[in-house]
């Protein structure tokens, strides 16, 4: 029964019918991903119509549905389709739309209160937790992603390192402070640092080496060198899977140095620290286990429906130090109100979404093996992609395939430099254009090349032979 000054539906019946012809109508996409083009470009009269105000009148479902139809669904990412390997997207799972379909019906807010999501988020934490090899005082919370998820490990960082009650309330003073990570680190860290107040020169980039991996040698170099400059290092930043290549820091290492020179060791894992769910991949994690706080994501590998990010700190206490604080009107007086500690303590936000429900469901339906088979799978394909490009006379594999990115730069007879870069630039180009495939760009030794990230629990081995067929023909139609 609705009352006319509700928002709820005045015919129930009809909007069970719409809900259900919707759900189908959604269930036969992702049924049939591989068919039709992996993306297509948005008309700018679909972008004008997008632009109009909004009603002020009610709009019928069926008219949002033909909306819907023709402005909204035709041009999605793509990252649904088997041949969708640009930067690193997870595929998204049928059930973890059932998921986000029951979490918007409850509309919980989990900043906090004693309420069921609460405690679920709190199981997927702690699955986590014991995935790593934390300790059981770890603790950590769901954010949007890795973005978030460094920014809240280094405030951390900078809260035990740089004065812990002094830097909430005066900030940062005295020396400098200063955070090491690989030249190839993910651009958040420097926005990361900027945003906590300490500038993007406190970010010490260091060299790899020729796998990419840091230069553990230039890193120590580094720090002495910033000690003796009056400078005040805090923590070191280990990339596991690094987004150009792949490429994983040596954390055992790392967590040495930072053990010898009182560091904090952050370890960005944002898709690369979820190998650990492979056991033949699991080495490449080996030493995250020491790791003081770990981001990583459940919307990438784990292909929760975005977005679904985590932060762990193996002192769970250091989180409410660094975030904790609550005004009266939220004051624990028991009953709604309890379920200490709430998230909103441990981060940035109080206005929280419930996603901890498509993750635990997630897990749940696919169990862990099931997802880490996936992810192993990802990298054979990934090697296998790698040998047949090489075979190829005019592709160049740019880089090692130490995970599931490849690298590869088409050469043409006659071309200079910056003529290649043009080349593979619209090569890529003309592959998403055409629906044929998404991949990406990034540079490698300061070349222009293709980038196929395979985070695609979809993709078959066709899929990657065709990438290679249409690659060359490419190629040779665009030179």
């Amino acid at each position: 029964m609705s009352d006319m000054g509700s928002l709820d539906p005045q015919d129930w019946r009809a909007f069970r019918a719409f809900a259900h012809e919707l759900l189908d109508a959604m269930l036969d996409r992702q049924q049939n991903a591989d068919v039709g083009p992996v993306w297509r470009p948005v008309p700018e009269a679909v972008k004008k119509r997008l632009a109009e105000p909004p009603p002020q009148a009610p709009t019928p479902l069926k008219e949002l549905r033909r909306e819907l139809d023709a402005c909204v669904l035709p041009y999605a990412v793509g990252n649904t389709h088997p041949r969708f390997w640009g930067w690193v997207h997870g595929s998204g799972t049928p059930g973890g739309a059932l998921a986000e379909m029951v979490a918007a019906t409850l509309n919980a807010n989990c900043g906090g209160r004693d309420h069921g999501a609460i405690y679920l988020e709190r199981a997927v934490v702690g699955w986590a937790r014991d995935w790593f090899g934390l300790p059981g005082s770890a603790n950590g919370l769901l954010v949007s992603g890795a973005s978030i998820a460094n920014l809240i490990g280094l405030a951390v960082a900078r809260y035990r390192h740089g004065g812990e009650r002094r830097v909430r309330e005066d900030g940062p003073t005295g020396a400098r402070l200063t955070v090491y990570a690989s030249e190839h680190a993910h651009a958040c860290i420097a926005k990361a640092l900027e945003t906590l107040g300490l500038g993007r020169a406190a970010l010490r980039s260091v060299p790899v080496r020729a796998d990419f991996a840091m230069d553990l040698a230039a890193l120590a170099e580094r720090i002495a060198s910033d000690r003796t400059a009056g400078l005040r290092p805090i923590a070191v930043v280990a990339t596991a899977g690094a987004v150009n290549t792949g490429a994983f820091d040596d954390i055992e290492r790392i967590a040495d140095l930072c053990a010898r020179e009182c560091l904090w060791l952050h370890v960005d894992g944002a898709f690369g620290a979820l190998t650990r769910l492979a056991p033949e991949l699991g080495e490449l994690t080996r030493g995250v286990e020491r790791a003081d706080s770990l981001a990583f994501d459940f919307h990438k590998w784990l292909h929760v429906p975005y977005d679904a990010g985590c932060i762990l700190v193996r002192d769970g206490e250091l989180l409410p130090a660094t975030f904790g604080g609550r005004p009266d009107y939220l004051a624990n007086v028991g009953g709604l109100s309890g379920g200490e500690p709430w998230p909103a303590d441990l981060g940035l936000e109080l206005s929280r979404g419930n996603r901890a429900l498509k993750v635990w469901w997630t897990i749940k339906e696919q169990g862990v093996r099931r997802l880490g088979e996936a992810i192993a799978r990802n990298c054979a394909q990934a090697q296998r992609l790698a040998a047949a490009l090489a075979a190829e006379p005019r592709i160049v594999v740019a880089a090692p395939v130490p995970l599931n990115i490849v690298c590869c730069r088409y050469v043409g007879e006659g071309l200079d430099a910056e003529a290649l870069d043009a080349l593979n630039a619209a090569i890529a180009v003309s592959l998403q254009e055409r629906g044929v495939a998404v991949v990406s760009t990034t540079r490698i030794d300061e070349r222009l090349c293709l980038r196929a990230c395979i985070t695609n629990h979809r993709t078959r081995d066709a899929d990657l032979d065709l990438l290679v067929r249409e690659i060359v023909a490419a190629g040779e139609r665009l030179i």
